[in-house]
């Protein structure tokens, strides 16, 4: 029975450390676990919300890029062309003058085939019209003074 006392003294003096053992647990939930929870879930919501803005960003920037790099191709393409119809348009004058320049070239050649034509025959002239002279000198010069050759008898009827 003194067990039972002293069971019962010591369990009624441990109701005051059990009220305060359950009035600093409501005070640190009130006080400290409360805050610290709502702290963390707005920390949370806000490290979730800027992951996602995060997310937003590089969505948008790899579309930015995307649409950087067609307007890059595109450009390329219509640098290509146009660099491509200049080559070509010089390639037309360039043959153009080419052309020209063959045909002035031709001119020249016929002007002076033709003024070959013509000396040459000036010359065979002079040559056909010395040849005469040349072979009665020579005949001339071989035969002696009084001889006449049939040359000089044809000259001199």
């Amino acid at each position: 029975m003194e067990i039972l006392n002293q069971l019962g003294n010591l369990a009624l003096g441990s109701v005051p450390t059990i009220i305060l053992f359950l009035l600093l647990i409501g005070a640190y939930s009130f006080l400290v676990r409360r805050p610290l929870e709502r702290t963390l879930a707005e920390r949370r919501v806000r490290t979730t919300g800027a992951v996602e803005q995060a997310r937003e960003a590089i969505s948008a920037a790899e579309a930015e890029t995307t649409a950087y790099e067609n307007k890059l191709r595109a450009a390329r393409a219509q640098i290509a062309a146009l660099r491509e119809g200049r080559l070509k348009e010089w390639q037309q004058k360039r043959e153009l003058a080419l052309a020209g320049a063959r045909a002035k070239a031709q001119e020249h050649i016929g002007i002076a085939r033709k003024e070959i034509e013509i000396s040459a025959g000036a010359a065979r002239k002079q040559i056909e019209d010395a040849t005469g002279m040349l072979s009665e000198q020579i005949v001339r010069a071989v035969l002696p003074a009084g001889v006449q050759g049939p040359a000089t008898e044809g000259a001199r009827s």
